[in-house]
């Protein structure tokens, strides 16, 4: 360590600065999230060090000229398409120039693959792209290259992990996209300390990012994700970039999903589904359609809802089991849907609707890997654990839609009229939901059941 390093403790979340380690940052409450870091101090001229106060804020800058904001001239640029309507639709239309996207994802999920193979469509279609690999090998990025559907000979590949090299290269090239794979593994010689720390993470995003705006390309890094399923490295790398995109789904699973969870240049939640093959990752034009090409309308215990997923509706089943317990406390195991919302419909069912599950271990999985964030899918929830319980198939052919309140009542969703739109082009024919939910103007040939508690649905179902 040098004579002018110092050493702090950075809390990883809200990038608060401690002397010394704790185990519990001071200013955002968080446990476990101060990292050491190590930086060399900057040297304040002797007069500012005279002087001191506001008056030395100033020093060594200059004056800068302003502009009022109605005299800014320009519009938005063209943006470029990549030719994988899945990834530009998440993207909000395609790739801004100058932009910097954050991709984050589960080891092994197809971030990589994802990227080069964006990089290969973008080649194809004149742009120049630059393949930055510091975890592999040129020989291992060929080697994946070669698999894919879509030829990327001509992508330049640098197997570079120094970030003056990587800015260096970048700025002679003058490429039309930047990608980067991973952040965690680029580092500065400005910085002491090990790539991937936080200094290292939060100084290099910040120059690609710099480079990024200067130069009009488009950069896109890859981030690794920790154990708690978060973006590894300081809270700032996600403000820092425009987009953040997080590549999910269950490594067992061909479906792959590419959700937006910040966007500066499009909507918020919108996601993009793909299948994994040998060829490459295949966009899905029709998620409801291939999230319930393979259900089993006659079992008990499957029900159907429709979700919105940023502005794009869509059908997914719930599948519920309630089996007696073997002995002990009674399981509950949810997959895709939030246990503790579990827990609070059960409960509900119990003193609403007379529904016991005290003495049964009970199961819900929404099918797909996907998972259920929006209270919408409370009520096919509800029905699933209903058939099961009573050993009754629900119509095939049902949506249900609905928020359950603790009083059992069921409270409407919002743009229902999208989703009985989705749910009439999937083929399904009748859709329960809250009575205050009706929309004014339906499909004319999909029933509308207006239902206003629990047990009015149950009563519907189980006449």
């Amino acid at each position: 360590m040098s004579p002018k390093a110092k050493t702090v403790y950075r809390c990883t979340e809200c990038g608060a600065e401690h002397p010394k380690w704790a185990g519990r940052c001071d200013v955002c409450g968080e446990w476990n999230t101060l990292v050491e870091e190590i930086f060399n101090a900057p040297v304040a001229s002797s007069a500012a060090r005279r002087r001191g106060g506001a008056s030395a804020l100033g020093e060594g800058g200059n004056v800068a000229t302003t502009a009022r904001l109605g005299e800014v001239q320009g519009s938005e640029s063209r943006r470029w398409k990549t030719g994988i309507n899945e990834f530009d639709f998440v993207l909000g239309g395609g790739i801004v120039p100058g932009s910097m996207v954050l991709v984050g994802g589960e080891p092994g999920i197809g971030k990589s693959t994802l990227l080069l193979q964006v990089a290969a469509r973008l080649q194809q279609s004149g742009q120049r792209t630059l393949y930055v690999s510091g975890e592999e090998s040129p020989l291992q990025v060929k080697l994946r290259a070669d698999r894919l559907a879509e030829t990327a000979d001509d992508v330049q590949l640098l197997s570079e992990t120094q970030l003056e090299t990587i800015l260096a290269t970048a700025a002679a090239m003058e490429p039309t996209a930047l990608f980067v794979d991973s952040i965690q593994t680029v580092f500065t010689g400005d910085l002491e300390g090990a790539p991937g720390n936080v200094g290292q993470v939060r100084e290099c995003a910040a120059r690609l990012m710099r480079f990024a705006k200067e130069s009009g390309t488009a950069v896109f890094v890859v981030g690794h994700v920790t154990k708690g399923g978060g973006i590894a490295g300081p809270k700032t790398l996600e403000h820092i970039v425009d987009t953040v995109l997080y590549f999910e789904g269950e490594g067992t699973l061909d479906q792959r999903v590419l959700r937006a969870t910040k966007n500066r240049f499009g909507g918020v939640d919108e996601i993009g589904v793909f299948r994994m093959t040998q060829g490459g990752l295949i966009a899905v034009e029709n998620p409801s359609e291939l999230f319930m090409s393979d259900r089993a309308s006659s079992a008990s215990g499957t029900a159907v809802t429709a979700l919105m997923e940023g502005t794009r509706p869509l059908l997914v089943e719930v599948q519920a089991l309630a089996a007696k317990a073997g002995f002990g406390t009674p399981q509950r195991v949810a997959t895709g849907f939030d246990g503790r919302r579990l827990a609070l419909l059960l409960a509900v069912l119990d003193k609403r609707a007379g529904l016991s599950f005290a003495q049964l271990d009970v199961f819900v999985n929404v099918v797909g890997g996907l998972r259920v964030q929006e209270p919408a899918g409370d009520l096919a929830v509800a029905a699933a654990l209903a058939s099961s319980v009573y050993d009754r198939a629900l119509s095939g052919d049902a949506v249900f839609l609905g928020e359950i309140g603790l009083a059992g009542e069921v409270r409407p969703v919002s743009q229902a009229d999208r989703r009985i739109a989705e749910a009439q082009k999937m083929g399904m024919r009748t859709v329960y939901l809250g009575a205050r939910g009706v929309p004014k103007k339906g499909p004319k040939d999909v029933k509308v059941v207006a239902v206003k508690n629990v047990g009015e649905l149950f009563g519907a179902l189980f006449p």
